[in-house]
């Protein structure tokens, strides 16, 4: 629950809440205190959101649901809007109807908040927690990570530079050519040359096939 929010009185000699008439009026009751509310009257400004709270709370609790623990927030929120909303506000419906549009919106984000964090939650809970490699797939990792690093050393610099950006690195074939400034073909021929020799150490361990794959 909020403390102090801006729509409660805080003293007692705060004045009566306004009133809305029962019976059909030509003229909004509210229009007048709404104007002197846009215009920066902090007396108006709480006199509008002492008038118009109650009535904000129905359609947040048929939106949001009588119990949600968040309607206060969403009531303030609501209010907030009715204020920063006075300056493009028309008249062309009653003070009341556009804070009631006001607050349809706020619960209406609120749900799709409430959604968002709902769905975030349940990916978060299927998603599976990767299990540590077995003492067999680190010994293969490190294999193919020290024979990709004799191969590097044997290639020719620019092979070698060409094939650690593309299998080490991750990068694309013009990623590659921006990097060391030749173009996209020359890089081709030097991947190709590095997978010739690639190939050679396939014979040695299988593994290094995935290179190949990863390169292509």
């Amino acid at each position: 629950m909020m403390q102090d929010a801006p729509w409660q009185p805080r003293h007692a000699d705060s004045g009566p809440l306004l009133r809305f008439p029962s019976g059909p009026m030509a003229v909004d009751p509210l229009s007048e205190v709404a104007r002197r509310a846009r215009d920066g009257d902090v007396w108006a400004q709480r006199r509008l959101l002492e008038a118009i709270a109650p009535s904000l709370l129905p359609p947040l609790r048929m939106i949001l649901g009588p119990a949600h623990p968040d309607i206060e927030d969403v009531l303030q929120e609501a209010l907030v809007g009715v204020l920063r909303g006075l300056a493009s506000f028309r008249g062309e419906s009653t003070v009341l109807h556009f804070a009631r549009r006001v607050a349809t919106k706020r619960a209406i984000e609120a749900c799709r908040r409430q959604r968002t964090a709902a769905r975030k939650l349940e990916h978060a809970q299927q998603l599976e927690v990767p299990t540590p490699p077995t003492p067999r797939e680190t010994m293969v990792a490190n294999r193919q990570r020290q024979h990709l690093r004799d191969l590097l050393a044997e290639l020719p610099g620019a092979q070698a530079d060409a094939l650690a950006m593309r299998a080490v690195l991750g990068y694309s074939l013009d990623e590659i050519a921006d990097a060391t400034g030749v173009p996209v073909n020359t890089v081709r021929s030097r991947l190709r040359l590095a997978k010739e020799a690639l190939r050679k150490r396939i014979d040695t361990d299988p593994s290094l096939g995935e290179l190949l794959e990863e390169m292509s």
